[in-house]
C-alpha cells in the first residue's frame, strides 16, 4: 500500500450501542473503498473486525478493531468499537487514538444509551462528530423518529445532509442536500454505486425542509454567510462545506448521515464526507506531553515528520503462537521497520520488528509510519497498553487512556490444581490485554478477585483465559472481610500448666480486655507490678492474645479495636517459659473475651449513584433496602440527573451495578469507596454467626 501523509489520515472511531451496526459499517466502508477485498457480515462471522472466536460466537463485537478505507487519496483508519457497556474500555481507547467519531444510531432501535455515553465522551474529548442513521433497510426503521431522538436525547444541534428515500425494505436512496440531487442505488450493487438525477416531485417538499434547515444552521455559525443567506443569496457547496467543516471543529454542529451497511448503500458517499469533513491528523490540535523524570514538564506535540518521536499504545492483544501485539498511533514524527525505540513509561529500549498496518486480523508489513497514522507491532518485550514509545534523546509520556472504574466483583479459582500456578500469569496477561480487567490478591480473605465492568466481561475474560493461556477458572462471590470487636470491659486469668515428667510448663497471667476507639487496631498495656512475672515473658502474653484474637469469639473473625491489660500473673522459676505464657495469654483471651458482649463489624463503602431523574425513587427504595444510609443528594454536575451519596455495607453491594443498570435503564453509574467498619445490626450478625458456625460443622465432619 503507498504511503501517506499526516495531512491525507483521516482517523475515525466508529462508535455507538451495541447491535446499532458498527462492524457492518466498517466493512462496508473498507470493501467499498477497495482496502477490503471481501464483503463480510456479522451473521456469518466473517465481518472485518470481530475476529476472535468469542465476536464470532457471541455475534457483536467485544474488542476494538482495527481496519482502514482508501478514499480520494486518503487513508481513513477505521476503530471499530465495542458497543455493549462491559466493553466499554475499547471503546473509549478507540476515541483516543481517533481524531473524530463516527456515531451509529439505529433506524429500528433508535437512541440507546451506549450512543448517549459515547456521544458525552466525543463531546468532552471536543471531538467532531458525524451521526450515522444505520440499517434504514430493516423493518420497522424510521429515519424521522430517529432523528427526533437524537436531537431530543443527544444534541439539538444535529442536521441531516442526507435524507433516505424510503424507509425499511423499501429504502432505495438518498437526498443529497449539499449536491441538491436525488442518488438512487442500483439494485444487488456490491460496492454502493448509484444512479444521479433530479430531486423526484413528491420529495420535493421534504428536500426544500431539510435543505433550509441545513444551510440556515450552516450560516448561523458564519456572520458573512449569514448576511448573505438573510439577503437571499446562495451558498455554494464549497463554501457550505468549509464552514460545516470549522463548526464541526468547534463542536456547534453534527452533521447527519443514512445509510444500509448490508447492502453497501449510502457508504461511498459517507466516505465521501468523512474526507472532506472530518480534520486530518495534521489539522488536529497539538498534545501536550509529560517529559522529565518527574514528568513535571510539558511539551507540545505535533504531526510532524520531522519532530520526534512520540506515540501511544492503545491497545495491546495476545495471540496464541504470535505473542503481544500492540496496537499504537504515531502522534508525532515517523518510525521505521527495524527501529530501536525508547518505552519512556517503562524507560526500557524496543525494537519494532515487522511494523505493519491492520486490516482487521490481517496485517500488511509496511517500511514506515508517519505521523497520524495507526499500526502495530508484535512481540514487545515490556511495551503494555497506555506505554509511550519515544526516542532516548526526546522521551517524552503522553496522556494516558482513562479507562473507567471496575463496577463488579469476585473471586476467582483455578479449576484444577495444576491450572493454579497459571491462573496468576493469565490473569495478568488480561489485564495487559484489556486495563479495565482488574485482579489482586486479597490477604485477609486468602482470594484472588477478579473486576470488571460487568458479568458478561468477566464471563468472556473467563473464555478467553482458557482459549489463550489453557487455564480453566470458575468465579465465586467474594467473601467478606468482617471483623469483631468488644463493646464491654471484663477480666480475667489464663493459666497454662502441663506436667509430664522432667521440666513441666507454667504460665499465668491476669488480663483484663476493654473497648478501644473505632480504627485504632489492637493496643497492649504493661502493668505488672513487682516482677510477679517477669518481664521477659510479657512479650510473650501479647504475642498469645495477638494470636487468639484473630480468630475471633463469634465467627471466626478478627477481633480489632480492644486494649489488652496484663495486670497480674504469676511464674515457676523453673517451668516458666515464652511458650507457656504465650498459651496462658490465649487461654486468657479465651476466657474474657466473651465476657465484653463482642459485636461483628462489617465494612462500610460510600457509594456515589448518578441517576436520570425519573429513576431517583427506585435507586432510593433499593438503596434503603440494601441498608444503606441516604447522606445527601445533589444535581450531577452536567445537569442531567441527580448524584445520591449513601453508606451501603459491602456484604449487600454484590452485583449491586447490575442491578442499576437494570432499575435505570443502563444510564445510572456508580462510584464506591471504603468508608470503615460499622457495627452489624443483631439479627444480620446473628445470620452470620450461624452460617458461619455450620461451616465449621461441615469442615470437621
Amino acid at each position: 500500500m503507498r504511503e501517506y501523509g499526516p495531512k491525507e489520515i483521516r482517523n475515525v472511531a466508529v462508535v455507538g450501542h451495541g447491535a446499532s451496526g458498527k462492524t457492518s459499517l466498517v466493512d462496508a466502508l473498507a470493501f467499498v473503498s477497495g482496502a477490503s477485498k471481501r464483503h463480510g457480515s456479522v451473521k456469518d462471522g466473517t465481518a472485518l473486525t470481530d475476529t476472535t472466536p468469542e465476536e464470532v460466537a457471541h455475534q457483536y463485537s467485544i474488542n476494538l478493531g482495527c481496519a482502514y478505507a482508501e478514499w480520494m487519496d486518503t487513508k481513513v483508519n477505521l476503530i471499530d468499537t465495542p458497543g455493549f457497556l462491559d466493553f466499554q474500555g475499547d471503546a473509549i481507547a478507540g476515541l483516543s487514538a481517533a481524531d473524530g467519531a463516527l456515531l451509529c444510531v439505529s433506524a429500528t432501535a433508535g437512541v440507546e444509551v451506549g450512543a448517549e455515553k459515547m456521544f458525552r465522551a466525543a463531546v468532552a474529548r471536543r471531538d467532531p462528530v458525524l451521526f450515522v442513521v444505520t440499517m434504514l433497510d430493516k423493518e420497522n426503521a424510521s429515519f424521522e423518529r430517529t432523528y427526533e431522538q437524537i436531537k431530543s436525547r443527544l444534541t439539538t444541534r444535529v442536521i441531516p445532509v442526507e435524507v433516505p428515500l424510503g424507509n425499511g425494505p423499501g429504502f432505495h436512496g438518498i437526498l443529497n442536500l449539499f449536491e441538491r440531487t436525488a442518488r438512487t442505488f442500483v439494485p444487488g450493487t456490491k460496492a454502493g454505486e448509484y444512479t444521479e438525477g433530479a430531486v423526484p416531485a413528491n420529495s420535493k417538499e421534504m428536500f426544500d425542509r431539510y435543505y433550509g434547515e441545513l444551510i440556515e444552521t450552516i450560516a448561523a455559525g458564519d456572520d458573512s454567510l449569514l448576511e448573505r443567506y438573510l439577503e437571499g443569496k446562495e451558498l455554494s457547496r464549497d463554501e457550505a462545506m468549509a464552514a460545516m467543516k470549522e463548526e464541526m471543529k468547534r463542536g456547534e454542529v453534527y452533521p447527519l448521515f443514512c445509510c444500509a451497511a448490508e447492502l453497501t448503500y449510502g457508504t461511498r458517499e459517507l466516505l465521501t464526507k468523512v474526507v472532506e469533513l472530518m480534520p486530518s491528523a495534521y489539522e488536529m490540535e497539538e498534545l501536550h506531553a509529560f517529559k522529565g523524570a518527574e514528568g513535571n514538564k510539558t511539551v507540545e506535540i505535533h504531526a510532524a515528520d520531522d519532530a520526534p518521536l512520540a506515540a501511544l499504545v492503545f491497545k495491546t492483544v495476545a495471540e496464541p503462537h504470535v505473542g503481544d501485539v500492540s496496537y499504537f498511533r504515531v502522534f508525532s514524527g515517523t518510525v521505521s521497520n527495524g527501529q530501536e525505540v525508547f518505552n519512556a513509561t517503562r524507560d526500557q529500549p524496543e525494537k519494532l520488528g515487522h511494523l505493519s498496518i491492520a486490516q482487521g486480523k490481517e496485517r500488511i508489513e509496511v517500511p514506515r509510519v508517519r505521523p497520524g497514522d495507526i499500526a502495530c507491532v508484535a512481540k514487545l518485550k515490556n511495551t503494555h497498553t497506555n506505554d509511550t514509545l519515544s526516542t532516548r534523546e526526546h522521551p517524552v509520556r503522553l496522556p494516558q487512556v482513562e479507562v473507567p472504574e471496575p463496577l463488579v466483583w469476585f473471586a476467582v479459582h483455578a479449576a484444577t490444581r495444576t491450572d493454579e500456578d497459571k491462573l496468576q500469569s493469565g490473569l495478568h496477561r488480561l489485564h495487559d490485554e484489556d486495563p479495565t480487567f482488574q485482579m489482586h490478591y486479597e490477604a485477609e480473605t486468602h482470594e484472588t478477585i477478579v473486576a470488571g465492568m460487568g458479568e458478561r466481561h468477566l464471563d468472556v475474560a473467563l473464555t478467553r483465559l482458557k482459549r489463550k493461556f489453557g487455564v480453566m477458572a470458575e468465579l465465586t462471590r467474594p467473601r467478606i472481610a468482617y471483623r469483631e470487636t468488644l463493646t464491654a470491659t471484663a477480666e480475667g486469668q489464663g493459666r497454662h500448666k502441663k506436667q509430664s515428667g522432667g521440666r513441666g510448663q507454667f504460665g499465668d497471667c491476669w488480663v483484663r480486655l476493654k473497648p478501644g476507639p473505632r480504627g485504632a487496631g489492637y493496643q497492649f498495656v504493661d502493668e505488672i507490678v513487682g516482677g510477679v512475672i517477669p518481664g521477659k515473658f510479657i512479650p510473650a502474653v501479647d504475642k498469645g492474645i495477638q494470636e487468639a484474637s484473630v480468630r475471633g469469639v463469634l465467627a471466626g473473625y478478627p477481633m480489632v479495636d480492644f486494649i489488652a491489660e496484663c495486670y497480674d500473673g504469676s511464674s515457676h522459676s523453673v517451668d516458666s517459659n515464652e511458650m507457656s505464657f504465650k498459651m496462658a495469654g490465649i487461654l486468657a483471651f479465651k476466657n474474657v473475651a466473651p465476657k465484653c458482649r463482642p459485636v461483628l463489624l462489617e465494612p462500610v463503602d460510600v457509594v456515589e449513584v448518578t441517576t436520570p431523574d425519573q429513576y431517583l425513587g427506585d435507586v432510593l427504595g433499593d438503596l434503603s433496602g440494601r441498608r444503606g444510609g441516604i447522606l445527601g443528594t445533589d444535581t450531577a454536575p452536567d445537569g442531567t440527573g441527580t448524584v445520591v451519596r449513601a453508606t451501603v455495607p459491602q456484604a449487600e453491594l454484590h452485583l449491586y451495578a447490575t442491578q442499576l443498570q437494570s432499575i435505570t435503564h443502563g444510564r445510572g453509574t456508580v462510584r464506591r469507596r471504603f468508608e470503615g467498619y460499622e457495627m452489624m445490626p443483631s439479627e444480620a450478625a446473628q445470620k452470620l454467626i450461624a452460617t458461619s458456625h455450620r461451616v465449621e460443622e461441615e469442615i470437621e465432619a
